[in-house]
């Protein structure tokens, strides 16, 4: 029987990231003009971070100014800048039509005052076939206010390269101080260990928040604790291992000499010239990966164990990720509706799915095909039903975490 453990959302002064984590795509430039144009006479503004908005959402924006005379100028915004101009933009009353920003109802009430800055959504078509546990964290006291337009069915895992790791004679770990020791083995063998881009400021916190479960596991009841605020972080010794643990691999070399500044735009191209072993990455970075080392690697060579920190052993997964908003100040607040409409029909969701690597499927049961990789299927089946954490099967446990630190 499925059984749900932790939705947990945590929040403290870590000073490592903000709402701008847990989402990749495309990197066109900000357009900024606004005005009313197109074949209707109206423009949507959508605004977005670095990587949240594909290049497969945008085709379907060209396909919904052909259909419906509506443009979409889209404003993509670099990640380490989104969440201060967004903010900006709502409290002066500026909003665009549509913004985007991570779910969780820790962000919603807290981050975004959503209530205040966006119109509901509850009675829209699409909302009869949205993922509920998606909806649940798009939603607040029963109100739902925002789609969420990311692949929620696997999370973030170690990416490896098995070529690599093969010729150079380790194996898997399973535990933090195996891990330590493949990266140790793969530097003196001329091997950078991980890719771990700290640039945009919300990728490497994964080590940390992507390991709810165990958490949960090692700390009975700390969920609860936490949003009760009946304990601290500092109160944690786990979360300070974590941490520790994290400042290690950084301090011992195993990102590289330049990890303070590389982005993750980058990784398909880094983790495809065999240059890196490892990144942490969603299953869909197998074949970009694969597809930027042209030719040298194919998505075979590429597989997912979970992230060690803190000899971790529990899968995760959570319903979360970017989501997109309609701003309660917008004049063209039906025109937006239009839009969220259109980019989850049926014809839309298999467009992103056939067009976008990181998409495999989205919270939607529409009637579209998934395109679950086969490495994904095993991965997912790999993990005993004791521990795993897929809130689409009948597993026994099912653990997200939603961490948002400023």
């Amino acid at each position: 029987m499925k059984k749900r453990i932790v939705a947990m959302l945590l929040s403290g002064a870590l000073a490592v990231c903000t709402l701008a984590g847990c989402g990749s795509g495309s990197d066109s430039d900000s357009k900024d003009d606004s005005s009313d144009s197109g074949k209707g006479g109206t423009t949507l503004s959508i605004l977005a971070s670095q990587d949240w908005i594909y290049d497969a959402e945008m085709e379907l924006g060209e396909k919904f100014e052909e259909e419906t005379g509506i443009k979409v100028d889209y404003q993509i915004v670099p990640s380490d800048q989104y969440y201060n101009l967004l903010m900006t933009k709502l409290n002066s009353g500026e909003g665009p039509d549509i913004f985007c920003g991570q779910s969780g109802s820790y962000d919603l009430v807290s981050q975004y005052s959503i209530e205040d800055n966006a119109i509901a959504l509850t009675d829209e078509p699409w909302t009869s076939y949205y993922n509920e546990f998606a909806a649940e964290q798009t939603s607040v006291d029963g109100t739902l206010y925002g789609a969420t337009y990311f692949d929620t069915t696997t999370d973030y895992y170690m990416v490896y390269n098995k070529k690599i790791f093969e010729e150079n004679g380790v194996k898997v770990p399973s535990t933090f101080a195996e891990f330590e020791k493949v990266c140790q083995t793969l530097l003196d063998k001329g091997v950078t260990p991980v890719y771990e881009p700290v640039a945009d400021g919300w990728h490497h916190v994964m080590w940390f928040c992507e390991i709810g479960g165990k958490y949960e596991e090692l700390v009975s009841g700390i969920v609860d604790k936490l949003n009760n605020n009946e304990v601290k972080f500092a109160d944690v010794p786990e979360f300070k291992e974590a941490l520790d643990q994290l400042n290690k691999l950084a301090q011992n070399g195993y990102f590289g000499d330049n990890y303070l500044s590389d982005e993750y735009t980058d990784t398909a191209a880094m983790l495809g010239s065999g240059e890196y072993a490892m990144t942490i990455g969603k299953p869909g970075a197998m074949i970009e990966a694969a597809e930027a080392s042209g030719g040298t690697y194919t998505e075979e060579d590429f597989d997912m164990f979970l992230i060690p920190t803190l000899d971790n052993d529990v899968l995760n997964e959570h319903p979360c990720g970017p989501s997109r908003f309609v701003y309660s100040g917008s004049k063209h607040a039906d025109e937006a509706k239009q839009y969220l409409e259109y980019i989850t029909t049926k014809e839309s969701i298999q467009h992103m799915i056939d067009n976008e690597p990181k998409v495999e499927n989205l919270p939607y049961d529409a009637g579209q095909e998934p395109a679950y990789s086969e490495t994904t299927k095993e991965f997912l089946e790999w993990i005993p039903s004791s521990t795993s954490t897929h809130s689409g099967q009948n597993w026994d446990r099912i653990s997200y975490l939603c961490l948002s630190v400023t």
